[in-house]
């Protein structure tokens, strides 16, 4: 019984020192300590346990017992952090080009036209033999993009028009080519005529384009290839993203902004500018936003840096306080105070890579927080552009998400070297 008694002790001793180790600073900062990390050329990335020793690429700095990598230049090394005179963790460190853009805030108005023709609803057609709709007998759903009609690609509704009423006068059928979540399907529909009415129908609602207003996020000055908006635009109706044929982003200018609430975000209230007043068109529009080329000659508003900005990795992002460029009113691009709550160094590009919170008093008063219509807007730390404004927390308009930088870039064209680094 007394060594039983004794082995007992022993263990309960032992598991409390695990316990123990487990709280620890130096343990949590080990483990906390991660094993890889991606840095820009000129850049600095921080971990809490001191003591580490590179050659070449990185340079080390030590204070109030963290480290501070900083990237001297493009290239990769292991960085060993030592407790003592003993390395007890690696970090394999690659340090990219310095890339910079100048960052936005601006409103504008954007316009993209569709890959195809949208359906976006059916409607009943009242004949002589009662009520029809020929698009959903003939199988066609709302979602669908209606990409040719006999072989010929639609474009528009008023091509489309033109060939309903053409085969409908002739007392012929179309074949109908549709996109369903990228997967091509082909039918057959005979048009038909309301009672009391010449024009020839399909029984559906169709849509060629669509219209809003967001942030521009960044540009490069060389290539002029430009980042807004921060997430998909999606169709009103539908509530899927729209594919572009092509596009045009505008000048816009804030009139009003309805402010958000508990359960009900708020909104940017803005005039689009005219046609002449075109900044750019539009090429992509995917998870993180629009993206496309600026004319040379755009006549956009100047945000508050007309310089370029370097700009950061998800590694280099921290918890604490940053801004964000936007507007409030007419073209003014204003600045405003937020805290960065939490940031995920993510492997591969995801939208919601940030947890933001608005701590401005004027943004808050204005705005309640975060509305639609801000998103795109520039997010900005210790001088450096590290993502963009996506989304507003439905049950808090204070916080939202953010995306970083380096993600939107790559979707722009403009390549980091982010995914090679995050692979390798």
């Amino acid at each position: 019984m007394r060594k039983e008694g004794v082995r007992y002790v022993i263990g309960v001793l032992l598991f409390l020192c695990v316990v123990g180790l487990g709280f620890s600073p130096q343990i949590r900062q080990f483990v906390n300590t991660p094993v890889d990390l991606t840095i820009f050329e000129g850049s600095n990335a921080v971990i809490e346990m001191a003591g580490a020793t590179a050659k070449g690429h990185v340079v080390i700095k030590e204070q109030d017992n963290r480290t501070y990598l900083h990237g001297k230049s493009p290239g990769s090394e292991e960085v060993l952090v030592k407790a003592g005179p003993w390395p007890v963790k690696a970090i394999d460190v690659s340090v990219l080009p310095s890339i910079k853009v100048i960052p936005g805030g601006q409103s504008i108005g954007v316009k993209l036209n569709t890959e195809g023709v949208l359906v976006v609803g059916h409607h009943l057609i009242e004949t002589a033999k009662g009520q029809k709709s020929p698009g959903e007998f003939a199988g066609i759903e709302v979602g669908d993009r209606i990409t040719k009609i006999n072989g010929i690609k639609m474009h528009s509704m008023n091509e489309v028009a033109k060939l309903v009423q053409d085969a409908g006068e002739a007392n012929k059928e179309l074949t109908i080519e549709v996109l369903r979540n990228e997967k091509p399907i082909k039918t057959v529909l005979k048009p038909e005529r309301a009672k009391g009415d010449h024009l020839y129908r399909l029984g559906l609602y169709i849509r060629d384009s669509a219209a809003g207003v967001g942030t521009m996020t960044f540009y490069e000055p060389q290539s002029m290839k430009y980042g807004a908006l921060g997430h998909v635009i999606s169709d009103v109706d539908t509530r899927k993203p729209i594919s572009v044929h092509d596009g045009q982003i505008m000048r816009s200018s804030v009139t009003s902004i309805s402010k958000g609430l508990h359960g009900e975000p708020g909104e940017k209230l803005a005039s689009i500018a005219k046609d002449q007043d075109i900044l750019g068109t539009i090429s992509k529009n995917s998870s993180f936003g629009v993206f496309g080329q600026l004319d040379q000659k755009a006549k956009m508003k100047n945000g508050l840096y007309d310089e370029p900005m370097a700009i950061t990795t998800a590694d280099e992002v921290k918890e604490g306080p940053a801004k964000i460029l936007t507007v409030l009113e007419g073209e003014e691009v204003e600045q405003f105070d937020v805290e960065i709550v939490s940031s995920v160094a993510q492997n591969g590009p995801a939208t919601k890579g940030m947890v933001i919170k608005v701590t401005d008093k004027k943004l808050l008063q204005e705005t309640g927080g975060i509305v639609q219509g801000m998103s795109g807007s520039p997010i900005i730390q210790d001088g450096k552009l590290i993502g963009a404004v996506t989304h507003v927390f439905v049950n808090d308009p204070t916080s939202g998400y953010g995306c970083h930088i380096g993600w939107m870039l790559e979707e722009a064209g403009i390549h980091t070297g982010l995914l090679e680094a995050k692979a390798s």
